[in-house]
């Protein structure tokens, strides 16, 4: 197989048509690109040049050949140009997993900074709750995750991107959707609840039984995923404690009202990575994007 070296002298000689010129524009002595040539027309098994002591010039073959020359070449120049980018950080894939709550809103403008930020960074993306993104970071399938807390800190950097209210959804013809500018906590423990899966959604539902004495008579049903909790509500099947962002649904039939006496913001997403970066297109991400770490 031929090397670059003699796809660039071969190109040389082909536009100078002549050995002495091509020689001095590759700041090389004329034996040795002679010898290049040489070598080129044994591998290719075609003459390339016509020559005699007068002149040089391209054969039919070699007109063929030297588009096919130029256009390895601009390749081997993407190639390396691009391997050098992805070096730097500046290109690569960086795959980012994210829960299905974080897509409302959080995702999207994530989505839109690094688009802006770094556009030669292409991002691959895998909806997943936060234990399966976890377990994705660990075994290399996932760079980035968009994850709730908590994490093992010795294994995992994380810094926290988003902050919002827990609020109480109620079916729209509800007692309690008439108290628009908030419901105190201890006027929703009693009513029929829609509550988190305590494997599935474990995030959430070690956060409201922290936040709210719930009692187990009063659950309904336990779901894993805030869309099928709100869907419930709106059919009427009880009352149920969301994150702000579950708005962005717009569901109707469904009325999404304040809580007093909680926390404020006590929602939280963060993105996680290993604390090993290896990739240097997530670095980007990191260096140009998040905020400082919390």
């Amino acid at each position: 197989m031929f090397t670059i070296d003699q796809l660039v002298g071969f190109v040389a000689v082909a536009e100078e048509l002549h050995f002495g010129r091509a020689a001095d524009r590759l700041q090389m002595t004329q034996p040795p690109l002679s010898r290049q040539i040489q070598k080129l027309e044994r591998i290719v098994g075609a003459k390339l040049f016509e020559r005699d002591n007068r002149k040089v010039e391209l054969t039919a073959a070699g007109a063929v050949f030297l588009d096919e020359a130029r256009r390895l070449l601009t390749q081997a120049e993407g190639a390396l140009a691009h391997t050098r980018r992805i070096e730097a950080g500046s290109a690569g894939t960086v795959r980012i997993g994210f829960t299905a709550t974080s897509a409302y809103g959080v995702l999207t403008q994530v989505l839109d900074q690094i688009g802006s930020a770094c556009p030669g960074i292409h991002l691959d993306l895998f909806e997943m709750v936060s234990t399966e993104q976890i377990a994705a970071l660990l075994s290399g399938e996932l760079d980035l995750g968009l994850a709730r807390p908590p994490f093992d800190t010795t294994t995992f950097a994380s810094r926290l991107l988003h902050r919002e209210d827990l609020l109480v959804a109620v079916p729209s013809g509800h007692r309690l959707a008439e108290q628009r500018h908030g419901v105190p906590a201890d006027q929703v423990i009693h009513e029929p609840m829609i509550m988190y899966s305590p494997v599935k959604a474990r995030y959430f539902y070690d956060l409201v039984v922290r936040l709210l004495p719930i009692a187990d008579v009063n659950v309904v049903h336990q779901v894993s995923q805030v869309l099928t909790m709100i869907s419930l509500v709106a059919s009427g099947r009880g009352i149920a404690l969301v994150p702000a962002s579950a708005a962005w649904l717009g569901i109707p039939g469904v009325s999404l009202i304040p809580l007093t006496g909680l926390p404020p913001e006590p929602v939280e997403l963060h993105t996680l990575w290993l604390r090993e970066v290896k990739n240097p297109a997530l670095q980007t991400v990191l260096d140009h994007l998040l905020p400082a770490a919390s």
